[in-house]
């Protein structure tokens, strides 16, 4: 007789985005479990009164979700800022959960998104090398012939996402040894393995050129040589991307088919070990070269 799973809770960070957030919520109302799923919100109070407004109507309309088992709602009195948002709200979830599911407010998930979280949350619950689950996935070719129907990486992903309580307390957010690490070519070019931007990312974090808690928390994952859990199809599409967004402005070179099969058993990959081919292919994915050919690919899809 199968083991029956303990649903675990979701937590949604959202700022100013109506209507991504309502593309959001509905998509995850169409999952098999979310009448039987702990909903929490993080709602960002405005930076200023131009905001106002749009928070407001986010918060309005949080008022009135529902399908969900329970829904709890954190309207922040000041602006956090989408880092602090995120540490802490996850923080204060956790600390009474043994996992959390996280997305924010410009992830349209798929219907099996919530079957696909919970099962590998469970199923990797005992494997202290996974430092993550992930809900998104690239698109490679690698992937088609890979008879499992999850993967090992060297790098999280921020898009749809879900940890144990006792992987989120390992993280050091200070990154307390970054001064000497940045300056030792090995450890850099180690970190990277992820995609070649990550050493870049974080040294931007300590020059004040970003504000990301993804860059320390995926830094804490290298440190620590874990390892995250990808499905081969994506159970995410992330839709924030242009002018109104505040961390992902322009084109989506990353976009991904979302898995449509409703496919609620899943075959997991217990290797200890990546695959290369997928590795390989993975870490092109954040490559100068396929940044370059796929901006170029969209500039001309939209003048042709």
């Amino acid at each position: 007789m199968q083991k029956e799973i303990v649903l675990k809770p979701v937590i949604i960070f959202t700022y100013n985005r109506r209507n991504s957030l309502q593309f959001t919520i509905e998509a995850l109302q169409k999952n098999d479990h979310a009448l039987e799923t702990d909903l929490y919100f993080f709602s960002d109070g405005y930076k200023s009164d131009a905001d106002k407004s749009a928070v407001n109507a986010v918060r309005q309309y949080l008022n009135s979700v529902k399908g969900f088992k329970s829904v709890t709602i954190t309207n922040r009195d000041e602006n956090f800022g989408l880092a602090k948002n995120i540490i802490t709200g996850v923080t204060q979830i956790i600390e009474k959960h043994d996992a959390v599911i996280v997305l924010e407010d410009d992830l349209v998930t798929s219907t099996n998104f919530l079957s696909y979280m919970n099962k590998a949350l469970e199923h990797y619950k005992h494997r202290h090398d996974i430092f993550s689950i992930s809900g998104y996935s690239g698109d490679f070719s690698a992937l088609k012939s890979h008879k499992y129907d999850t993967y090992l990486s060297l790098r999280p992903s921020s898009w749809g996402w879900a940890t144990w309580r006792d992987q989120w307390a390992t993280v050091d957010w200070e990154v307390e040894e970054y001064s000497t690490f940045i300056q030792d070519r090995r450890k850099t070019a180690q970190f990277n393995r992820g995609g070649i931007d990550l050493a870049r990312m974080l040294r931007h974090y300590f020059e004040g050129k970003n504000h990301s808690w993804a860059i320390r928390w995926s830094y804490s994952m290298y440190k620590q040589g874990k390892y995250c859990i990808y499905p081969v199809k994506s159970k995410i599409r992330n839709i924030g991307f242009g002018e109104d967004a505040t961390h992902c402005v322009g084109d989506n070179i990353y976009d991904s088919l979302l898995d449509e099969s409703r496919n609620f058993d899943y075959n997991f990959d217990d290797s200890t070990t990546m695959n290369t081919a997928i590795a390989r292919q993975f870490k092109y994915q954040y490559s100068y070269t396929n940044k370059a050919i796929k901006r170029l690919q969209n500039i001309l899809r939209k003048t042709s």
